[in-house]
């Protein structure tokens, strides 16, 4: 069974999640409505955990253009409130696909006869309960529409400073954290994160039995975190986020101590890792 209370930390801290987390490469967009042909498929598109809209709103743009100027409709289902004020101020008055965002657990949410052509769920499918997933995005989906479900792991570059990191992690207990496992320990194949929870989806889809033509992409790019960014990029994280207050303070001052002694800022490696499948 899912932790929807881990789930549901994010809300805590919407702001910094929004302005922190890393975005997902626009390359990435393009494959899916690539593979999607929502033009030709019909419009409307499901979002699954949407959060603040970290992947809603380039998805909203390009769906827009792909429609080619037909009425075209993006549903969003979030779980937390928090999250969903600043989704919908985020995906107001913009350009592209309307977006409709519903407050609720995508286990909760029903499309009411509709078929979707697109849904997917970016850094989010692993949230939702693996024993009805597959049943309720199937019934959400037109015949031969298309599922993407992506991720954004990241992996620190440098070994001294990811050794210097892990040390304050282990002191206060933190798990998860993006400097807890370097770049180089990535495989060559998308979802082969090392260290990290096995989330891909590839074998509970292949055991489905109901989706085909699956398909696994991977890019990469390299970036560099300021201090301040990456920590609130840390502090927007479920592992710093169930620590109790007086601990996520103390590993988020360390953590910056070590930072600025190795001269300011983070080197890391991003990988935005994607799965395709469609319903048969």
């Amino acid at each position: 069974m899912v932790d929807t209370g881990r789930s549901r930390v994010f809300g805590e801290v919407a702001e910094v999640y929004d302005a922190a987390r890393p975005a997902y490469t626009d390359a990435l967009v393009a494959e899916v409505l690539a593979y999607a042909a929502p033009g030709g498929r019909g419009c409307a598109a499901l979002e699954i955990g949407a959060g603040t809209g970290k992947a809603t709103v380039p998805f909203a743009e390009a769906l827009g253009r792909a429609s080619g100027g037909a009425a075209t409709e993006l549903v969003c289902v979030e779980p937390d409130a928090r999250m969903a004020q600043v989704l919908r101020r985020n995906t107001e008055n913009r350009p592209g696909a309307r977006v409709r965002v519903h407050v609720g657990a995508f286990e909760d949410w029903r499309p009411d006869g509709r078929d979707f052509g697109l849904a997917f769920a970016a850094t989010s499918w692993h949230w939702t309960d693996p024993r009805r997933r597959w049943d309720l995005v199937h019934e959400a989906l037109a015949p031969g529409g298309a599922l993407a479900l992506f991720w954004n792991p990241q992996g620190v570059r440098d070994p001294a400073l990811h050794s210097a990191l892990a040390a304050v992690d282990r002191r206060h207990g933190v798990t998860g954290a993006p400097h807890g496992v370097l770049a180089s320990s990535f495989g060559e194949v998308p979802g082969h994160w090392a260290g990290l929870p096995a989330a891909w989806p590839e074998d509970e889809c292949r055991r489905d039995g109901r989706f085909t033509d699956l398909r696994a992409v991977r890019y990469r790019q390299d970036l560099s975190y300021g201090t301040d960014r990456y920590l609130g990029c840390l502090a927007s994280l479920s592992g710093y986020r169930v620590l109790p207050a007086a601990r996520r303070a103390a590993a988020l001052a360390e953590t910056a101590e070590v930072l600025d002694a190795h001269g300011g800022g983070i080197p890391m490696t991003l990988f935005n890792d994607l799965f395709l499948a469609r319903t048969r």
